[in-house]
């Protein structure tokens, strides 16, 4: 199988790095992609928005015959779900890192702090403690050394979906802040955030229990779980 493997804010393919082997080794061909922007922190992301991130994506599943599972971390998830809108019948199974379908007509995250038109790695402190969950000082230490400023337009542009066909791309979630049995409560109480989730009619959840960043703080039981959820090569 094909995986493309796309990255959160502030990360490029790199940031796959401790993941990709044990794909590769299970017999898939990992596509880590490095997106519009995010090639250098002294990269051009002026006028760079999501519908950049998607077609780059977009255009990764159309130089690849056959089927394709993406994997998308964190905002990198709202990038994966509308190519699975733009590309519903190429994408065998989206895999969300602590991640989850987003809907139509929000932005992915508008409260990030803004310099100079790019949004640069925050403090800590803007983080939740939920978030930090096994990131030790040392591998903080490393994500800020390589953090990337993310093109401002990614994350406040409104996504953008329109076939629903979407929901029948079957789908994978690694809870990893939130153990999946609080996610499935907020689909059963109807929280608007999860009426996306909800809408998708072959939804697997499963459990990875550390913080926001597992491809740095549990690498290997990130990789186990990816090969779980798009099965053999």
């Amino acid at each position: 199988m094909d995986i493309i493997l796309i990255p959160g804010f502030w990360l490029d393919a790199s940031s796959w790095g401790e993941v990709t082997p044990a794909l590769e080794k299970a017999g898939h061909r990992a596509h880590p992609l490095t997106l519009p922007g995010m090639e250098s922190r002294e990269a051009d992301r002026s006028g760079i928005g999501l519908a950049d991130h998607v077609a780059a994506v977009v255009a990764a599943v159309d130089a690849i015959e056959g089927p394709v599972a993406l994997v998308g971390h964190s905002g990198g998830g709202a990038v994966a779900h509308a190519v699975a809108d733009a590309r519903p019948d190429r994408i065998a199974r989206v895999v969300y890192v602590d991640s989850a379908p987003m809907g139509p007509g929000g932005p992915i995250n508008d409260e990030l702090p803004v310099v100079d038109g790019e949004i640069p790695l925050p403090d800590w402190n803007v983080f939740e403690e939920e978030d930090l969950i096994d990131l030790t000082p040392e591998l903080r230490e490393s994500f800020r050394a390589r953090a990337i400023p993310t093109p401002k337009g990614v994350a406040f542009d409104l996504r953008v979906l329109g076939d629903e066909r979407r929901y029948d791309v079957p789908i994978t979630v690694i809870c990893c802040e939130f153990a999946s049995a609080t996610v499935r409560a907020w689909i059963e109480q109807g929280a608007p955030f999860a009426k996306e989730l909800a809408a998708v009619k072959h939804a697997d959840l499963v459990d990875l229990p550390t913080g926001h960043w597992p491809q740095f703080t549990k690498p290997a039981e990130l990789a186990e779980a990816i090969l779980t959820a798009v099965g053999p090569a």
